[in-house]
């Protein structure tokens, strides 16, 4: 059995508490979070161990830790984990920039301790039968993928306010499936966006509303799309197109869309709400994974150098939407060297 430590208890730390409680491989939980109050009711709800700091956390004889705390002390946490020689499960993303997600990816590797970023789309079924169709080859060549996430609503401002903007907090995910799904890395991108909600959002230099087109080393092209406003639902889909055949996934009856032809009665459940909802096995079968990591196994989803080459594709696409024109990953590399 494992005991496993949960620092951040924000909206996706509570969400954690509850999946870490119900895995069976999960003898024990011990938690911890700025807020006092916090820490008591989600001890008290999940049967979780409180404590009032990390240092305490880290010292308590945990096997693994689960980093869900805000993105800026994302770094900073998971090197003090990785210091313990503690496996750790650290969300997106591992650091607030790309070159700062690189220092600490050269320090991890250097430490040998294990350490999986949460990037839970590769969990999903539907997406994981997308990556089996691609690497069976049965979609010949491929032309173009496409990845979609629209949220209902966004989150609070003070939230978007400190987020790095809607690539590095939003787009990540679908910057990640892209390049796990097709096997290629992203060479360039050419990102526009617009502000047609909360004003705030261009006062934090930030958009509500995002396009990029994405160009791989392998010739495909890649459109992702994001946005914070989409009344109908929480919408999250990848199509993937080859010379032979195409392959979708979020296609299912919870998908946020109004078909318009009257002859076709789909989808036909309830639009999926948000991505808790939306992603629950998903981030269940993550969490177990990271379980048998702990236990000895190997990284069964997104690595640390995962993360950094996301971290630069979202780089990449900030810039780009600032300047208007397309913009090389290898020209943010060295440009952060400079």
């Amino acid at each position: 059995m494992t005991t496993l430590g949960l620092i951040g208890l924000g909206r996706i730390g509570a969400f954690h508490a509850e999946t870490l409680t119900n895995l069976p491989a999960v003898s024990g939980l011990v938690i911890t979070d700025e807020r006092a109050d916090i820490v008591g009711e989600v001890a008290a709800k999940y049967g979780a161990t409180p404590v009032d700091s990390v240092e305490k956390l880290l010292s308590s004889g945990v096997d693994g830790v689960v980093v869900a705390a805000a993105t800026p002390a994302h770094a900073e946490l998971t090197l003090a984990a990785v210091e313990r020689g503690l496996p750790t499960f650290c969300e997106k993303p591992i650091a607030s920039t790309a070159a700062e997600s690189q220092r600490v990816a050269d320090l991890i590797a250097r430490s040998g301790v294990p350490v999986q970023v949460g990037y839970q789309r590769r969990f999903d079924t539907a997406f994981a039968a997308v990556k089996a169709a691609v690497d069976s080859g049965s979609l010949g060549a491929l032309t173009t993928v496409r990845s979609t996430t629209m949220d209902p609503a966004p989150p609070p401002m003070d939230y978007i306010k400190g987020s790095g903007g809607i690539f590095r907090d939003c787009a990540v995910h679908d910057f990640d499936v892209i390049r796990w799904v097709t096997g290629q890395d992203v060479v360039e991108v050419y990102a526009t966006g617009s502000v047609q909600g909360d004003p705030l959002f261009t006062e934090y230099g930030d958009v509500d509303t995002a396009a990029v087109v994405v160009r791989f080393d392998g010739g495909a092209l890649g459109v992702v799309s994001a946005a914070r406003y989409n009344g109908r639902g929480y919408d999250c889909r990848l199509e993937v197109h080859g010379f032979d055949d195409t392959v979708v996934a979020g296609w299912d009856q919870g998908a946020p869309v109004l078909n318009a032809d009257p002859a076709v009665e789909f989808p036909s459940g309830q639009p999926h709400h948000f991505f808790m909802d939306r992603f629950t096995e998903a981030f269940r079968t993550e969490l177990g994974a990271f379980v048998e990591l702990v236990q000895g196994g190997p990284i069964q989803g997104a690595t640390v150098a995962d993360a950094v080459e996301v971290a630069w594709i979202a780089e990449a696409a900030t810039e780009s939407l600032r300047r208007g024109v397309p913009v090389s990953i290898e020209s943010v590399r060295k440009e952060a060297k400079q």
